[in-house]
């Protein structure tokens, strides 16, 4: 057994982190507004070359805001990939929107362009078109955005990036981020970098960021008094938050190389046995590994994707099922779906294993050791 737990994706902070922690606190700048909120945004927007950002509390929240500026409301319609986490298509729920649900495509396991091609053209075919198209970048790895932007500038229909997974990825040497109308970054604590909870959204409009920190911040007008013209909510970032993303970002190359070393560790260890095979990284992508995800076929291994859990549960080891695509939740049960094969095939099989920069190489020989036994037992079983 391992003699300390070994996580899905840690935090991965030191002295760095605390340094900047303890002088935000030291300043006194403790509630929801100071200058490492300025100087957060300013560092995003410049790591994904666009003109601003604004701090959030959440990438649900910036997604929400997202939908809510480009005009996203009851009777509309919003297709967004199948394969996310159910934070993707909450906000589109909870604007009383119907969520249509796309299939992954097999070079990248993100929405496929070609079924969205399909939906945006028989929809202009019935006059009314969706409201936004969202794409999501997978476990840190860009949709085919070279084939999404064009598609959605021809159809007049806005395009939101969910990059939640994706700090510091690029598609064509393009930053996550700065794709379609909005981006939107998550910095929960199991993230390539955090601020224990947190989120910025990102535009290459700098109207648009000004609109969300506005509404962010209770729709405040700027007046002596609190003026409210219309509502909006408390969806900011505090400044103590701030300043641990700061730090956090003084690592974010390296913690990048360091996963995507876990990756090449893992697939190099494990590829060549019959029935397992990980994540494709399409040419066109740098993916930062935010998790590695291999698929676990039962028919050529012996064994399933749950079967290799349980057993590296047993040793203290985290893993996780890949996405449990969203046209299969009981919540979204009565939501459209466009195929959904490649979705389900990758979530019966997947796993995600221990991703965390702050992994040593001797936990990750570990963890393939554990894999190959369980292996070995089910092919000897």
């Amino acid at each position: 057994m391992a003699d300390i737990r070994i996580y899905l994706s840690a935090p991965d902070v030191g002295e760095t982190e605390r340094q900047f922690l303890l002088d935000a606190f030291d300043s006194n700048w403790i509630a929801p507004a100071g200058p490492a909120i300025d100087a957060f945004e300013r560092e995003v927007a410049q790591l994904a070359g666009v003109p601003s950002a604004t701090a959030l509390s959440s990438g649900t929240a910036g997604l929400e805001l997202a939908l809510r500026m480009l005009g996203v409301g009851p009777g509309d319609t919003v297709l967004l990939p199948s394969l996310t986490f159910v934070g993707s298509v909450a906000p589109v729920v909870h604007l009383g929107a119907e969520p249509v649900l796309v299939d992954s495509e097999v070079a990248s396991w993100n929405i496929d362009p070609d079924l969205v091609e399909q939906e945006l053209r028989a929809y202009a075919a019935k006059g009314r078109l969706p409201a936004a198209v969202m794409a999501v970048d997978l476990y840190g790895q860009c949709a085919d955005y070279s084939r999404l932007e064009p598609l959605c500038a021809e159809y007049g229909v806005p395009l939101i990036e969910d990059a939640a997974e994706a700090v510091g990825a690029t598609w064509q040497g393009r930053a996550a981020g700065s794709f379609g109308e909005c981006g939107v970054f998550s910095f929960n604590g199991n993230k390539i970098i955090t601020t224990s909870g947190g989120g910025m959204f990102l535009s290459k409009n700098p109207d648009l960021v000004a609109r969300a920190k506005y509404l962010a911040t209770q729709a405040r007008l700027p007046v002596a008094h609190y003026e409210h013209e219309e509502i909006g909510f408390n969806f900011r970032l505090s400044n103590l938050c701030a300043a641990l993303g700061r730090a956090q970002l003084r690592s974010l190359d390296r913690k990048i190389q360091r996963r995507r070393e876990i990756f090449e560790r893992y697939a190099s260890a494990l590829s060549g046995v019959d029935g397992i095979e990980f994540m494709p990284e399409p040419p066109d992508a740098l993916s930062t590994r935010w998790l590695t995800v291999g698929l676990v076929d039962p028919r050529r291994t012996g064994l399933t994707r749950d079967d290799l859990c349980a057993a590296l549960a047993a040793v203290g080891i985290e893993a996780r099922p890949a996405w449990k695509p969203m046209h299969l939740q009981p919540a979204l049960k009565a939501a459209r779906v466009v195929g959904g094969a490649v979705a389900e095939h990758i979530f019966d099989q997947g796993v995600c294993l221990p991703s965390g920069s702050g992994l040593t190489d001797g936990q990750v020989e570990e963890i393939i050791g554990v894999i190959r036994s369980a292996l070995d037992g089910a092919v000897a079983s």
